[in-house]
C-alpha cells in the first residue's frame, strides 16, 4: 500500500478515551493518512444512536443495552465522573478552550473521510443491529477486516 494509513480499535465508550481516538484519527486524516476506527465490544456505544436499542434480545442482552445506553452524548470520564460532575466540567473546560465536543470530532472526521466500521462479532453478543447505528458507519465487519486493513496500516492504535 502507498499510501500511509492508520487503524485504531476504539474498545472503550469513555468520553476521554473516545476524544482520544477521534483526536488521533482526526490528526492522522489532516496530515493525508487513510484512516479506519474499529468499534468492538464497549467502543461500540460511541457510534450508537441515542437510547437503548429495541429488537429481539435476551433478557442479558437487553440489560447490558440498558445500562450501556450508548450515544456519544452520553459517555462518562473514565476517571473522576463524580456521579456527573466530573464529566460536566470536562465538557465545560472544553467549550471554554474552543475544543470541539465528541460529536463535533466525529462529523469532523466523516468530513476528513475517516471509515467507522462496527465489529459484527460484538454486535451479536450485545444484541445489536445495524440499526442500532448512526448512520455514518461505514461497514459492519469482523477482526478478519480489522487485521487486514491493519496489516498494510502503518500505525495501528488500541484505546
Amino acid at each position: 500500500m502507498n499510501e500511509e494509513s492508520m487503524t485504531i480499535i476504539v474498545f472503550s465508550d469513555d468520553l476521554d478515551r473516545g476524544l482520544a481516538a477521534f483526536n488521533l484519527a482526526n490528526t492522522g486524516a489532516s496530515m493525508g493518512m487513510k484512516v479506519s476506527m474499529f468499534f468492538t465490544f464497549w467502543g461500540l456505544g460511541v457510534i450508537k444512536k441515542d437510547g437503548s436499542a429495541k429488537g429481539n434480545k435476551s433478557f442479558m442482552q437487553w440489560m447490558m443495552g440498558f445500562m450501556k445506553r450508548g450515544g456519544a452524548k452520553r459517555l462518562k470520564m473514565s476517571q473522576m465522573h463524580m456521579l456527573g460532575m466530573g464529566t460536566a466540567t470536562m465538557k465545560s473546560l472544553m467549550k471554554k478552550n474552543h475544543m470541539p465536543s465528541l460529536p463535533e470530532m466525529m462529523v469532523l472526521a466523516k468530513e476528513q473521510g475517516v471509515k467507522f466500521i462496527a465489529c459484527t462479532t460484538s454486535m451479536a453478543l450485545m444484541g445489536l443491529e445495524e440499526g442500532d447505528f448512526i448512520p455514518e458507519v461505514d461497514e459492519f465487519a469482523g477482526a478478519a477486516t480489522y487485521l487486514g486493513l491493519a496489516t498494510d496500516s502503518k500505525v495501528n492504535l488500541f484505546i
